[in-house]
């Protein structure tokens, strides 16, 4: 499937099934360069699965997914193994992974990249802890510094804010502010209302079927332009309020 030049992602009648179950169908959505996008709905509604379609960790079983480049994908913290032997700053190296040749160290560029992005979740002075030492909250910071990290195109977050307290919480709605900024396609899951009400757009799925969508209604694969409109907290818009959604 080829991208036009404004897409950064495209679902083209995208569905998957898991050997006991049909968990997306018929998804047909499209991304532009630089937009914020939010999968709402209830658990189980085939969220995490779409996401995981967009990284590219699971292949379309019906339909086709096509991406400008290699996403950073930020997974559920239930879904890593809380024993993982590595420290905190071998967790956010992992970002740089793509960017090494063979199995070189890493540059100084690398290093940069892996302190700025502890900084930015609030965690170096934990990196040289092990990860199975740290809290629930600590750890999942550490995995999205690990996706910021990347330096990716395209920022893949799985319930990025969930468990964490207001200030983690904060730091997170930062970056990925700071990420939409450098032009960065941002696309996450969420059930908090407020960030949800970030966002630029928002898809409601229910089935594994979208069921409502605030740029498409529904239709076939379109794009979404970046937003003009003033982001929540500045001059001219109310904080946490998305203004395509009637109130």
């Amino acid at each position: 499937m080829i991208l036009n030049n404004d897409a950064e992602v495209m679902f083209s009648g995208a569905g998957f099934a898991y050997p006991d179950r049909q968990a997306l169908q018929g998804v047909s959505i499209g991304l532009s360069k630089g937009t914020h996008t939010v999968l709402a709905g209830k658990n189980g509604s085939g969220k995490s699965t779409l996401l995981a379609l967009a990284a590219g960790v699971l292949r379309p079983t019906q339909g086709s997914v096509a991406t400008g480049s290699r996403p950073a994908f930020v997974i559920q913290l239930p879904r890593t193994p809380r024993d993982l032997p590595c420290t905190v700053r071998q967790v956010v190296e992992m970002g740089r992974w793509p960017h090494r040749r063979g199995l070189l160290p890493l540059l100084a560029g690398d290093r940069r990249a892996v302190n700025a992005a502890m900084e930015r979740m609030g965690i170096a002075d934990l990196a040289g802890r092990q990860l199975q030492e740290l809290s629930g909250g600590q750890r999942q910071r550490a995995l999205i510094a690990q996706g910021l990290a990347q330096e990716a195109a395209i920022l893949v977050l799985d319930e990025p804010t969930a468990g964490l307290d207001s200030a983690a919480h904060l730091l997170v709605r930062a970056a990925v502010e700071q990420e939409l900024r450098r032009g960065v396609t941002v696309l996450e899951s969420s059930h908090d209302p407020q960030d949800i009400g970030r966002a630029d757009r928002v898809v409601v799925l229910d089935g594994g079927r979208v069921a409502a969508d605030t740029a498409t209604a529904c239709g076939p694969a379109r794009l979404l332009a970046p937003r003009r409109v003033p982001r929540p907290g500045t001059p001219g818009t109310s904080a946490g309020r998305n203004p395509r959604l009637k109130e």
